[in-house]
């Protein structure tokens, strides 16, 4: 009798991007009409300074901005995690990025209420005090940033736990390693509480992504805080080349390489995946092999 597990991660993984995306979409939404809300009622019902639909374009015109320049606080906090080991360094460049985000926000958030107002027949005024409004603006931005930091970051914290995320077994305090230290044989895993051995020969590609390497075996992806070029050196080169500047593969479980007509190849595993090889690894890997096709 099988046990379907709590979580089904790949199920997950094909809904990912659809669920991230949603949740960015209807938590910025949820905020419009909360904020819009608000705004309405402190500009519209109780001082009578603004039409009925100004507070809803200021907000919208704010949100829209906010929502397109997600994407670019998630690459920040790809590039510059905020993990207990690197928080300390990395919150100063967040603090720098802070400044350019609300720089950004409210330039687009003032094009977008000039337009509006424009299509009204009016005209939109950001303030007579512009340091002033700007300051005001930062304060609010800066806080925004950091919520969106917080939320990728625990988001991810999460992602990696029901993933499983990969790591070098550590050394002991006392007595000699149980692993070799410059050409590991197995790597730990860390899910959902529980660890498990991964033999180094089982991983069937590796790919960089941010700052972590993920380690594919067996279907699925376990990520590995490293850089591409620090655990290629520390792989068995007999077993695992550079196809790309974004991928190392077995060669144990390489079967086909298809040439391209841009003069990159296209790379097949044993288990049906395709993995990209650019023109310079083909060469370094048709010159390893000679003439002959790689097949199974």
């Amino acid at each position: 009798m099988t046990t379907t597990p709590a979580f089904d991660y790949s199920r997950f993984q094909r809904w990912r991007r659809p669920f991230e995306v949603g949740f960015w979409v209807v938590t910025v939404m949820a905020n419009t009409i909360f904020n819009g809300t608000v705004a309405w009622f402190d500009a519209v019902y109780r001082t009578h300074r603004a039409s009925s639909i100004e507070p809803w374009i200021w907000e919208a015109s704010s949100s829209l901005v906010i929502l397109s320049m997600v994407p670019l606080v998630v690459l920040a906090t790809r590039q510059w995690p905020m993990r207990f080991d690197t928080w300390a360094r990395n919150l100063k460049v967040h603090l720098a990025l802070s400044v350019p985000f609300c720089l950004v926000h409210v330039g687009l958030m003032i094009v977008l209420r000039m337009l509006a107002y424009a299509a009204m027949g009016s005209r939109y005024h950001f303030g007579d005090d512009w340091p002033l409004e700007l300051g005001y603006e930062y304060l609010k931005d800066i806080r925004t940033y950091f919520l969106f930091v917080a939320l990728i970051t625990g988001y991810g914290f999460i992602v990696r736990r029901l993933q499983g995320e990969a790591s070098l077994l550590a050394e002991p305090d006392e007595g000699p390693p149980v692993e070799p230290v410059d050409r590991p044989e197995r790597f730990l895993v860390r899910k959902l509480g529980r660890e498990f051995l991964v033999a180094a020969r089982e991983i069937e590609w590796l790919q960089a992504s941010g700052n972590y390497v993920n380690l594919h075996v067996r279907g699925r992806d376990y990520p590995l805080r490293a850089t591409m070029a620090g655990i290629e050196e520390r792989l068995d080169p007999t077993r695992f080349v550079r196809v790309h500047r974004s991928y190392l593969v077995n060669l144990d479980y390489l079967t086909e390489m298809e040439p391209l007509e841009t003069g990159d190849a296209r790379l097949t595993m044993r288990d049906g995946a395709t993995v990209p090889c650019s023109r310079r690894f083909r060469t370094q890997l048709r010159e390893r092999f000679g003439d002959t096709p790689v097949n199974a």
